[in-house]
């Protein structure tokens, strides 16, 4: 896997999501309770002028998880096959960190992960009662609203993958940018709570 190498925001980014997110619309249509998924868009490239690696992220919540062979079944037609992560503890393969002051029962936090190399996208399937589930679309709706801190965002994001350029994979980049969720999470929470009442 190349390094993190972060790139301009590229107006192309939301429909290819929408693309993809259409495709797999059409294979999870069979599945049990498939009318109460939501289909997202998410990370960096579905925030509008912020810049981000190439990669487009992709969000299926699911009231419940099927196994990942019987998802891997269903995605054989399309260009996602399953993601092991680069090392043994890469983070966000198969589950979830709980976010400060989170609810931590472990079931909630178990996903699937999917990528597509050839389209540079990944899949998250996550439950829909998933806390990180919510948490990723507050973060993606807080910065879209708020572009001082996506502009801030970007610049820690830079400059961490240039301190990571010479890492075979994304997980160590990953982990370093915690320290800005974790500073920015309590203001988001209020934002997002305000924005529902």
């Amino acid at each position: 896997m190349p390094p993190a190498v972060i790139v301009a925001y590229d107006p192309a980014w939301p429909a290819r999501a929408q693309k993809l997110l259409h495709e797999l619309r059409s294979v999870f249509v069979s599945l049990a309770g498939a009318d109460q998924f939501a289909y997202e868009h998410i990370g960096s490239t579905a925030v509008p002028g912020l810049a981000a690696k190439p990669i487009v992220d992709l969000q299926i919540r699911m009231p419940s998880l099927p196994s990942l062979a019987e998802l891997a079944d269903l995605l054989a037609p399309t260009p996602f096959v399953p993601s092991h992560g680069a090392r043994l503890d890469s983070p966000g393969v198969h589950m979830d960190t709980p976010r400060p002051g989170d609810r931590t029962d472990a079931a909630l936090y178990e996903k699937r992960l999917f990528h597509a190399p050839a389209e540079e996208a990944i899949l998250h399937i996550r439950r829909c009662d998933s806390p990180f589930a919510e948490f990723v679309v507050e973060f993606r709706d807080w910065l879209r609203h708020h572009p001082d801190q996506a502009r801030r965002y970007e610049q820690i994001k830079r400059a961490l993958a240039e301190q990571h350029a010479a890492a075979s994979d994304y997980d160590d980049y990953t982990r370093a940018k915690s320290a800005f969720l974790n500073e920015i999470q309590p203001a988001m929470r209020s934002w997002a709570h305000n924005r529902l009442s």
